[in-house]
């Protein structure tokens, strides 16, 4: 029975989806969201999002797409006022817990969509004290993190059982569900999906090596990850202490992403192994097709990821990638066809790639390759249509209003 003063539930367009997730900074998942709820959202889905910190360069791309945004912002004065940042986000936690459950019987979605594990710790926790909707949890990364909060883990395995519907967006991730005591049938696997319009009229390579102060002909190598230490940017360094001597004297690394408080230390590192002359830390950029269009070749060296979203925009960028084997990287780069896959923590093997990399006399083909990939497999509308199918398959499987 339906519940007394509720529609019919909707399926497709007209679908209500909050989402939840934790802040919006220019992180993969906080991307991969806003692309997604605003393609759903064109396609005439009641799309929201509820984020457990509102402050971040995205709430304005959110507005801009007009998908409405929820959450708790601090005023600046209490935040001036206490002592650590990570009081002002427990604070902001506490906080979003009354306002999550009044939004969720405030809107009544269809289906509730939790991003991150403090979002889905947040969010799912508070969704059992509210209307019985559909519940999904979306694993965008390695479990690697549970190893650090023992007891989160243990309230994540709790709370799957709660979930209709689990996602991960690589088989890695998959893999781990299954350990983690999901049944195989409750899982989905969703590849992220990137917009490949965005990359195909950037601007003009040698315009933007010229305002980085990067000669033409240079050998430019790009990382775009944020200054985390799981990154392995340490490890590129040592990579390219090794390997220097044998690539071509005019060679750059441009560092593109949030310093999240190694920055220090990696300038140090590098100023030790003599690099610091052929680095740009740029921070976070907005900018990256263009970023991408005046690199020779991309690098990500992660100890840990899901799914990553630099992979898949480097790739649609026509750009060979170098990556390490983790999560679902080899899923995306085929080593020696569309770029080059080598061990995680190995600097020996990633300097090797490196040179082999420069070396390389059909790297252009082999970004052509990669862009053809993308094409193939890892389009947004391809991703977005994998999530109009699991709503509706979802929905039909546990009607939305009982």
């Amino acid at each position: 029975m339906s519940r007394q003063g509720l529609s019919a539930p909707r399926r497709g367009p007209g679908l209500g989806v909050v989402y939840v997730i934790g802040s919006m900074g220019l992180g993969g998942a906080e991307q991969h969201l806003l692309r997604v709820a605003s393609a759903l959202r064109r396609c005439g889905y009641a799309t929201e999002v509820f984020a457990l910190d509102l402050d971040g360069p995205l709430a304005l791309a959110f507005a801009d797409a007009q998908v409405p945004l929820h959450g708790i912002r601090l005023p600046q004065w209490l935040q001036e006022r206490l002592p650590w940042p990570r009081v002002a986000a427990r604070i902001r936690i506490a906080l979003s817990v009354p306002a999550l459950w009044w939004l969720y019987w405030r809107r009544r979605p269809q289906v509730l969509h939790f991003f991150l594990p403090i979002a889905y710790l947040v969010g799912a926790l508070t969704a059992l004290f509210g209307p019985r909707t559909v519940r999904i949890m979306s694993r965008r990364s390695l479990n690697d993190y549970q190893a650090r909060r023992p007891l989160l883990a243990r309230l994540e395995r709790k709370l799957h059982a709660q979930m209709d519907v689990v996602c991960g967006n690589s088989r890695a991730v998959l893999a781990q569900l299954v350990d983690e005591g999901i049944a195989p049938e409750r899982l989905r696997l969703i590849y992220n999906g990137v917009d490949l319009e965005r990359f195909r009229n950037p601007r003009n390579r040698h315009e933007v090596r010229r305002e980085l102060g990067v000669g033409g002909a240079s050998l430019v190598f790009l990382s775009v990850a944020n200054l985390i230490p799981y990154k392995g940017h340490a490890d590129l360094l040592q990579a390219l202490a090794q390997a220097a001597p044998a690539l071509p004297a005019d060679w750059w690394l441009i560092c593109a992403g949030r310093d999240d408080g190694i920055g220090a230390a990696l300038r140090a590192q590098a100023g030790r192994l003599g690099l610091a002359a052929h680095i740009l830390w740029l921070g976070s950029r907005l900018d990256v097709p263009d970023l991408l269009a005046a690199a020779d070749i991309g690098v990500l060296c992660s100890h840990q990821e899901g799914f990553s979203n630099a992979v898949l925009e480097g790739m649609a960028a026509a750009l060979p990638m170098l990556v390490t084997d983790v999560g679902g990287n080899a899923e995306a780069v085929q080593h020696g066809h569309t770029g080059w896959v080598v061990p995680a923590r190995n600097p020996d093997a990633l300097a090797a790639a490196l040179l082999a990399a420069a070396r390389e006399p059909q790297r252009e083909r082999m970004g052509c390759n990669g862009r053809e990939r993308a094409e193939q497999l890892f389009s947004l509308q391809a991703c977005v249509a994998a999530y109009e199918q699991l709503y509706a398959a979802a929905c039909a499987a546990r009607p939305c209003a009982e």
